[in-house]
């Protein structure tokens, strides 16, 4: 065989190895993201008591995987700041995402009761002409003064979202001396308008989060937040409380029940 001939041979060769253990790493990958996303349920359903993930080669064995596939999931648990491995013990869980139903209207302090006392630091309250984006959604004139509220919201001391409000100023006049601190904004309006809340309209996004953003929630600065949208509207329809929460990705769980309906 002429030289030339062998060497085009031997870059084929070459060629097909290296796209084969390219093969190799995608599928190890795909396999490892699988693995992560049934040890993360795991994780926030508390099927590690003890706070210790079995031994890799166990968790090889039971999921049927291999052991650089294992380390490849844990990899990118520990990234997302759930686990750590700790020499002489193993992985360990070190953080806990508190479950946020999206089925029931409930604001936060109502949704996290079982895990802890929610605080509020209230950052900014006061009047603000409304933006037309906001003025619409509310149902009052462009320019028309609004209640803005911006509150860092924590639990145990961990900031767990930044909320951005704005209410009619005529129910959020009545809020002004209200205990923000301790109290959901929903329980106030109920008690200023003598009414129930009634429905709300959401979008649920992941955004990046902002310097600000990131710095006020403690979070790695581009860290993705999840950005939840709500108009809250009274029993008798009335638009009362529009909201941006931006809820940390690594400390929130959305969760919900949904039924079939064509």
């Amino acid at each position: 065989m002429p030289p030339t001939e062998r060497i085009r041979e031997h870059a084929g060769q070459g060629a097909t190895t290296v796209a084969a253990h390219r093969a190799r790493r995608r599928l190890r990958a795909d396999q490892a993201r699988q693995l992560a996303d049934l040890l993360r349920r795991q994780l926030l359903t508390g099927a590690f008591p003890a706070g210790a993930l079995p031994h890799e080669s166990t968790l090889a064995t039971d999921y049927r995987a291999s052991r650089n596939t294992v380390r490849e999931a844990l990899d990118l648990l520990r990234a997302e700041g759930l686990v750590e491995r700790l020499p002489g013990v193993g992985t360990v869980v070190v953080a806990q995402k508190y479950p946020h139903g999206l089925d029931r209207l409930m604001g936060l302090a109502e949704t996290l009761h079982e895990h802890g006392h929610v605080t509020n630091e209230v950052r900014t309250v006061g009047p603000v002409a409304a933006p037309t984006p906001v003025a619409d959604r509310l149902h009052v004139p462009p320019g028309t003064d609004v209640l803005y509220i911006e509150r860092l919201r924590r639990l145990g001391g961990i900031p767990l979202s930044l909320d951005l409000t704005y209410i009619p100023l005529d129910l959020g006049t009545a809020l002004l001396g209200a205990d923000l601190e301790n109290t959901d904004v929903f329980r106030l309006l109920e008690a200023v308008t003598g009414q129930r809340l009634g429905h709300a309209e959401i979008t649920l996004e992941a955004v990046t989060a902002d310097a600000h953003s990131a710095a006020v929630l403690e979070a790695p600065r581009g860290a993705a937040v999840l950005m939840l949208e709500r108009l809250t509207h009274l029993a008798d329809g009335r638009p009362v409380d529009l909201e941006f929460i931006r809820f940390r990705g690594d400390r929130i769980s959305m969760s919900g029940l949904l039924h079939r309906s064509l």
